[in-house]
């Protein structure tokens, strides 16, 4: 089962949804991109994986699908099945572009088992999976409409961007919890927006809306700040962008940073290093939840495998997919009362359009 064929797209599409463009600390944007990666092998099967592309208002440059030229030269040839190997011998230098590899290789093994991933990774603990909606920020009377929106179409849960400044997040938390009271659970990220004092502040200042956490409010090393902060405030914290190696994780488990930790396989290098981190935490007592970085279909096929196979991940996970104008799969997935059902066929268990590829293509 050796790579005969490495090939690369970059796409951009339209975000349509109300709570678009999405406000975050940084930016409003209006489309979602990703880099997919396709591989080919010697008898015939094909896999396919997803790098996101937002990332770049973060000070992290655009993927380019000029990479493949270099991964052909290190690709070909490899084993598609050799998922340790990818890690361990360091096929791919960079971890954004290896978490897409990564997961083409999955989607491949599965195939080549006729299994869904989910069985791969472990095996079932859960079929439908609950999502948070996320939306960005929004002044008091906008926050209250689309939460009520949100209950509408069946979501439990709600995650908001914030990081601007503490009473813009506050008003923004008022609206929701004045417009559906408990009706949705609550997160908000500031995306590491404010330091040490700040964060304790607006953290004793959320207190009275229970939040179910307040996500990366501080720069990824501020670690021993956020195990302080954790024994000063009764709002449950959350990582995310200090979720990246197992050595980073340890140190966060080790001092008691978190409540709840969030890998995405961007961060983490792929499925099976977020799968380690999810395990490791699990036996710390801290729960996960799969981290959204605006994904397409093969991505969020990625996390309803990674979820319906992890007894530490019982919260709903990250999802803006509904704010798609169009995915690039034949069948998209489908949420129906804020879940989505776990794919059932091999693989990633999704088939990409190609014209869909074409039609929002970049590079």
């Amino acid at each position: 089962m050796k790579i005969t064929q490495v090939d690369a797209f970059v796409i951009d599409v339209p975000q349509k949804h109300a709570t678009f463009p999405y406000q975050s600390r940084y930016l409003a944007t209006s489309t979602t991109g990703a880099l997919l990666i396709r591989l080919e092998t010697d008898n015939g099967l094909v896999g396919w994986g997803e790098s996101p592309q937002i990332l770049s208002f973060y000070g992290q440059p655009a993927l380019s699908a000029g990479v493949v030229e270099s991964l052909r030269s290190i690709l070909l040839g490899k084993d598609a099945g050799a998922i340790e190997a990818l890690y361990a011998e360091g096929w791919v230098d960079h971890v954004r572009v290896q978490s897409a590899v990564e997961m083409a290789m999955w989607d491949i093994l599965g195939k080549a088992c006729g299994q869904p991933l989910y069985r791969l990774l472990g095996g079932p603990v859960r079929k439908q999976i609950e999502l948070a909606c996320c939306m960005g920020i929004q002044p008091y009377d906008r926050a209250g409409e689309i939460a009520r929106a949100f209950v509408e179409q069946g979501f439990t849960t709600l995650k908001t961007k914030a990081g601007r400044s503490p009473e813009e997040d506050l008003e923004m938390v008022r609206g929701i919890r004045d417009a559906v009271g408990d009706r949705l659970k609550l997160r908000i990220d500031p995306n590491t927006g404010y330091p040490p004092e700040v964060t304790l502040q607006l953290a004793k200042d959320l207190e009275p809306y229970n939040l179910e956490y307040f996500e990366q409010p501080m720069p990824d090393e501020n670690i021993v700040d956020s195990a302080r902060i954790r024994t000063q405030t009764s709002t449950p914290l959350a990582l995310n962008e200090s979720v990246t190696t197992l050595a980073h994780v340890r140190e966060i488990l080790k001092l008691n940073a978190a409540d709840y930790l969030l890998p995405d396989t961007y961060q983490c290098g792929g499925i099976l290093a977020v799968k380690r981190i999810i395990d490791v935490a699990a036996s710390a007592d801290v729960p996960c939840v799969f981290h959204c970085s605006h994904d397409f279909g093969l991505k969020t096929a990625a996390m309803l495998h990674v979820a319906a196979s992890s007894p530490n991940m019982p919260l709903a996970n990250d999802c803006t997919y509904y704010g798609l104008e169009s995915d690039i799969l034949k069948v998209p997935h489908r949420i129906t009362r804020g879940t989505m059902p776990v794919p059932e066929t091999p693989g990633l268990g999704v088939e990409v359009d190609m014209e869909l590829v074409s039609k929002y293509l970049v590079q």
